[in-house]
Order: structure tokens, then C-alpha cells, then sequence
């Protein structure tokens, strides 16, 4: 056992002292072997220091002389050498000559015409349960390395364990910091670090770039200063952004110059250094506006381009229909029921368009009406009616009785159920079953349309009610995108919500509330 002699014990008090001030890892092995090596009156002296079962770093030293190395050199050393038969037994071997030991790596130096036989000891370094490395001293002279030696060595080695596993741990995150420095730095989108109230501690280079600030000037500022947001936005969501939720917005990013840029910008909680920040990544959103206002231009001149000639249509074929003598054939009938159907699709569909226009502006509804409930169903039910006799469908429909009428644009919510009713129809191929259903909740009317067709993927739930959004899946019908889009913007301008409910193969159900209102007073008017 070890006699911790005052010299031993400062030696290993010194060792400890210096381990802990410094976590950088080369500087720690260095310091090891140098305090162990100087104290025994090593030649040479070794850390290795190992990941599993492979050489990631060491330190070499000869006659005070710290000896440059590679990892194939280390792994070798592993793979044959004393260390290797420590690392793998995880135990410490103490020789006192190095020639009768079968476990020594013979080197040329170790022939009787060089410097001869030696001592050595060789111990693992362990942390946490962990071999972290491999100690090994050599001494010029046999017999020389004692048990005593051999303890010393262990205790410099259980010391310098959790100073390798710490600063390996050091290194680590250190490395992941610079990772993460660089891709915020080098990312394609603007991106803000803020503290909760919204100032700024850190922006990468595209966020300088597009406000046309230095990373110091943005430095302290506010995100107002940069982004169109109401005073009490962050407030607001604050709550929300706590509870670990990313908050979505659409606004403008202002820059020195005076150009705006429209931007989608995604803000969350995330935690730098223990400390709870907000994370703002922008993304410019200039180009998907400039399509939209292109599809916005496309729809009006659709709109009106389309309406006058329809109209026309429309109203010959109503004529015609009126002149047409009762003894005729009902062969000229059918064909002109077909038309009259075909274009009064066409004109629900432009005035579909013409809607979602209105209603994306924020245009107020004004042809709201007291409307019974009973009648509108029946009407978009009859519009419906001849495709699902066509396919062999049944329809069912359930309207509870005493429903209170609605305060609501009649026309338009018909053409919600239409849309609905249609789709449904579609998405069965033959002899299935559409269900309509109508009952009262409360202060609220709920309407539903179910199918039994092949329902919607889970992932597409919240993007069908997308505008021009359609399912790139061959079993589903194809469409202009137009239909549910119009349904959401329609049923929200009426204060209602709508919303789908399906499993795969085993259909869908589209569901959408109307509030129960009290029509204002004829002075409201």
C-alpha cells in the first residue's frame, strides 16, 4: 500500500490544483504526464486517450519532450502494446522488466546494444463508470517501478479520469456551439434571438443583410423596430409561446433603406445556456405574394369575363325550355336539363370565385336574411340530386324539427352544402351512402355531410381548406382547390366554424356551425 508521504501528497494535491483549472483537453494530459513522469524519473510517458475501443487523442512525452503522433500510431499501440491488453482487461499491470512480459511491445531501443530492458506501469483511466484513456509510465532502469509506484500512478490516473471525461465533455459542447453558430450564421432566412420581451440579443447575417444593421446596432433593439406588429402582439402570445407552441404570423420586416418585405415569421421559446429565449426565423414571402395577387387578378377578370356571356346562356336556355312544344320527345328535354344543370354549376362556381374574393378583402356580408332551415337543405339537396341518382347513391338526410331559422346570407350557405353535398358524391365511387344531418347545439346549428368513401390522409386535414390546395393522390377527384376554401371563408363570415373528421378507408365528415342570431331591428338596417 502507498505511504502518502508529504512529497506524494502535494504531488497529487498539485495535480488535482492544475487539473481543475483548465478544461481544455490537451493542456490536461500534458499536465498529467508531466507531474507523474518528473516524479518517478520516467523516461517517457503516455495518455491515451480512447472512445470505445479507438484512440481519439494522447499525449507523448520523451526526456521532457513532448513527441508529435497520429491516431494510426495510437490505435497500433492499441491493437499490440501493453495499453492494448489494459484496455481490454480494464486492469493495471505493474512490470518490472519489460523483457520477460510477452504483453511489452518490443521496440528497437529495448535491444541490449540500445538502452536496454526497463520498468513500466500501465493503468486505466476511468470516469463514471467509464474507461476514458490509459496511463502508462516507463522507467530506463528494471526493478526500478515499485507497487508503491504502481498505487501513485492509479491515484494520478483516478484524478485525471473526470478531468478527461469533463473536458472531453467540454469539448463537445463547445464544438456543437460553434455547429450551431454556423448554420444560424450561414442560414438562408433571417433569424433573431430575442429575450421574452422581445429585444434583440444575437441576429445572424441575413437578418443584417435585409435591415441593412450591423449585428451591434440590431443588438438591445426592439422587434418592432424591425417587424409590423401591434404593440401588444408579443404579449398576447406570450402565454402560448410559454406553453411551448410555435407562433405563426404574417407581417412586413422593414429595413434602413425604406424597402418592406413581406414575411412569414415563426417565433418559439428555445433555451440558450439555461436560459428561456425567443427564436424568430423569418422567411420571405415576396414571390408567393406576387402569385397570389396574380390568382387574385386571374379570378376578378374570370369573374367578369365569364359572367355577362353565362348570363346569356342561362337565360336562352330558360327560353328555350319555355318554347319547347309538351308533345316533343323527352330525348330534347333530358339534353336540355343537362345543360341548364352544367351551366348553373358553372355560374356557382364563378360566383364561388367572385366570393372568396370579397371575402379575403374583409368584405362584409350584406345580403343576410331570416332563412329557414328545412327549405335551404332541400334546395341543395335537389341540386345534387340527379349525379347521385346517376351513380346509384343513397342519400339520407336528417333535419331535427323546430330549428330556429338563420340570420345568414341564404345563397351562399346553400352553396356551402352544395360544395359539401358534391364533394361527397365525388369521393364515392358506387352504391355508397351520403348523410346529411342538421341539428341544434346550444346557441349554434350544426351541419354535416358524411361519406363512406375513401377518406383523407391525416396529414391533409388542415389543407384541404387551403386555397387552390388539392390531394396529389390518383384516387381522389381533381378540382381547382376552390370548393372547401370557399366553405371556410364562407361559414367564418357568418361567425361559424368548419372542420373535417376522417379515417382512411372508412370516409369522411365535414362538419360546420352556424350561431343562432337575432336579426337586427329595422333602424339597424
Amino acid at each position: 500500500m502507498l505511504d502518502y508521504t508529504r512529497t506524494t501528497l502535494e504531488l497529487l494535491y498539485n495535480i488535482s490544483r492544475e487539473l481543475t483549472s483548465d478544461l481544455d483537453l490537451r493542456t490536461v494530459l500534458v499536465r498529467v504526464l508531466t507531474n507523474s513522469s518528473r516524479h518517478v524519473g520516467a523516461e517517457r510517458a503516455s495518455i491515451v486517450v480512447v472512445e470505445g475501443d479507438q484512440a481519439v487523442d494522447a499525449a507523448i512525452i520523451v526526456d521532457n519532450q513532448l513527441k508529435p503522433h497520429t491516431v494510426d500510431q495510437l490505435n497500433d499501440i492499441l491493437n499490440q502494446g501493453l495499453a492494448g491488453w489494459v484496455l481490454r482487461n480494464r486492469q493495471a499491470v505493474l512490470i518490472p522488466d519489460t523483457r520477460h512480459d510477452q504483453r511489452w511491445l518490443q521496440r528497437p531501443d529495448d535491444a541490449a546494444s540500445q538502452t536496454g530492458a526497463k520498468s513500466a506501469i500501465c493503468v486505466p483511466i476511468i470516469a463514471r463508470d467509464q474507461l476514458v484513456g490509459v496511463l502508462t509510465i516507463v522507467h530506463p532502469i528494471p526493478n526500478t517501478l515499485s507497487k508503491e509506484h504502481l498505487a501513485l500512478v492509479q491515484a494520478i490516473a483516478d484524478q485525471a479520469g473526470t478531468a478527461i471525461y469533463n473536458a472531453r465533455l467540454y469539448n463537445k459542447l463547445d464544438a456543437a456551439h460553434r455547429r450551431y453558430l454556423e448554420l444560424f450564421d450561414d442560414s438562408i432566412d433571417p433569424i433573431w434571438i430575442t429575450d421574452l420581451d422581445g429585444k434583440t440579443l444575437e441576429a445572424n447575417r441575413q437578418a443584417g443583410e435585409l435591415t441593412g444593421l450591423g449585428k451591434e446596432e440590431m443588438r438591445g433593439q426592439p422587434m418592432a423596430l424591425f417587424l409590423e406588429l401591434g404593440e401588444s402582439w408579443l404579449d398576447e402570445h406570450l402565454v402560448e409561446l410559454q406553453g411551448g407552441r410555435t407562433v405563426h404570423t404574417e407581417t412586413i420586416l422593414k429595413s434602413r433603406s425604406g424597402v418592406s418585405v413581406p414575411v412569414e415569421a415563426y417565433v418559439r421559446v428555445v433555451m440558450i445556456e439555461n436560459s428561456a429565449v425567443l427564436q424568430w426565423i423569418l422567411r420571405d414571402i415576396s414571390e408567393r405574394k406576387a402569385l397570389d395577387a396574380l390568382r387574385d387578378d386571374l379570378m376578378a377578370m374570370v369573374y367578369h369575363d365569364l359572367r355577362s356571356p353565362l348570363s346569356n346562356i342561362i337565360s336562352s336556355l330558360e327560353m328555350l325550355n319555355m318554347l319547347l312544344p309538351p308533345e316533343e320527345g323527352e330525348n330534347y328535354r333530358t339534353i336540355l336539363a343537362i345543360a341548364i344543370r352544367s351551366t348553373e354549376r358553372m355560374q356557382r362556381l364563378i360566383a364561388t370565385l367572385l366570393d372568396i374574393y370579397r371575402l379575403e378583402a374583409g368584405q362584409p356580408i350584406t345580403n343576410r336574411q331570416r332563412v329557414e332551415v328545412l327549405p335551404l337543405v332541400q334546395e341543395a339537396v335537389s341540386a345534387v340530386q340527379p349525379v347521385v341518382e346517376n351513380k346509384g347513391l343513397e342519400m339520407v338526410v336528417e333535419v331535427e324539427e323546430g330549428l330556429p331559422p338563420l340570420w345568414i346570407d341564404g345563397d351562399m350557405i346553400r352553396r356551402v352544402l352544395i360544395n359539401l353535398l358534391d364533394n361527397a358524391t365525388k369521393f364515392i365511387l358506387f352504391q355508397g351512402t351520403v348523410r346529411l344531418s342538421v341539428r341544434k347545439t346550444g346557441d349554434r346549428v350544426i351541419f354535416s355531410v358524411q361519406d363512406n368513401g375513401p377518406g383523407i390522409p391525416p396529414d391533409k386535414l388542415e389543407l384541404i381548406f387551403d386555397k387552390f390546395a388539392r390531394l396529389q393522390v390518383d384516387r381522389f377527384p381533381k378540382g381547382l382547390g376552390l370548393g372547401l376554401a370557399f366553405c371556410k371563408l364562407a361559414v367564418r363570415s357568418h361567425g361559424g366554424e368548419i372542420w373535417v373528421e376522417s379515417e382512411l378507408n372508412a370516409g369522411s365528415t365535414f362538419y360546420f356551425s352556424l350561431p343562432i342570431e337575432t336579426p337586427p331591428s329595422e333602424g339597424e338596417l
